[in-house]
């Protein structure tokens, strides 16, 4: 039997009744290779997601872009019925090409459909949190995200979705969303050595909005330093649980959503939310990306 553990505290999403514990769980990993198709191991997804809910994990980043479909009927498949204090967000904005490739979905026509899609494989009627990610590969642009917003605010009007996010966005385009819509979490690449949103993180802070970092680890190539290897050596723990516990230490309203399909290191991950790193170590660390601003 899994005994729940500490998860870094909790944080509630504003305007909500929503608490999480802010260790969660990325479930991108549980599809095949290049987030395509079904995982190798089927019985491992399914396993590693009752693990995470069952040691305290209230809070799930999916997308049924990732696959397609994919995870989030490995979810269903494992989790439905939902415990009641579980929150799933997802996020709407993108689709996969028949070569794997990601392109943009933005249309009125892609954000209801996807809206549908995820209703349908994650087996509710109402999507807890949808963030809309706008942008490009290499990060945010300043475009306008009335028009799709729009869109995801009146199918929330419809009961489809409860409360909006947005992802990978710039200040000024939460700005623009914030006015339109209440936005209850950011979520935008972010981690040790990439630390382009320090003063917007600070900023969120201040206004009791969560700030979700994707790619906590580094992406696809994980974060590589000598400083965070000699870190992890001095606190006798592995560089991904410096990365992780870094993160959580960074700023109150920082949420955790590490992907993995591995029992153990999923174990690993969780475990980084206990670990405290001294102050003369995570100036080590801040150094890696540039110091904080």
């Amino acid at each position: 039997m899994t005994t729940q553990i500490d998860l870094g505290g909790t944080f509630t999403f504003p305007g909500t009744s929503m608490m999480v514990n802010r260790m969660g769980y990325g479930a991108m990993q549980l599809a095949g290779p290049q987030v395509w198709g079904p995982p190798r191991d089927g019985e491992a997804a399914v396993a590693v997601l009752r693990e995470a809910v069952a040691a305290g994990v209230n809070h799930i980043d999916t997308s049924d872009f990732y696959g397609p479909h994919v995870t989030n009927q490995i979810i269903k498949q494992a989790l439905h019925p939902y415990p009641d204090d579980l929150v799933i967000v997802t996020k709407l904005g993108a689709r996969r090409g028949s070569d794997k490739s990601w392109l943009h979905a933005l249309s009125r026509q892609e954000l209801t459909d996807g809206v549908h899609d995820n209703l349908r494989n994650l087996g509710v009627g109402t999507l807890d949190v949808v963030n809309l990610r706008v942008g490009g590969v290499s990060g945010p642009s300043e475009e306008s995200i009335a028009e799709p917003l729009t869109v995801l605010v009146e199918l929330k009007s419809q009961g489809l979705i409860r409360h909006l996010g947005v992802s990978n966005v710039s200040p000024k385009q939460f700005a623009e969303a914030r006015a339109i819509t209440p936005i209850v979490c950011v979520q935008n690449l972010y981690n040790v050595a990439h630390r382009g949103d320090d003063g917007f993180i600070a900023d969120l802070a201040g206004q009791g909005v969560p700030y979700v970092p994707f790619f906590p680890l580094g992406g696809f190539t994980l974060l590589q330093s000598s400083a965070l290897d000699a870190a992890a050596a001095s606190l006798e723990a592995t560089p991904m649980q410096v990365a992780l516990a870094w993160l959580l230490q960074r700023s109150p309203n920082i949420l955790l959503i590490p992907g993995t399909s591995s029992l153990a290191h999923l174990r690993e991950n969780l475990k980084a939310a206990t670990l405290e790193i001294p102050p003369q170590i995570v100036a080590k660390l801040d150094a890696i990306g540039g110091g904080r601003q």
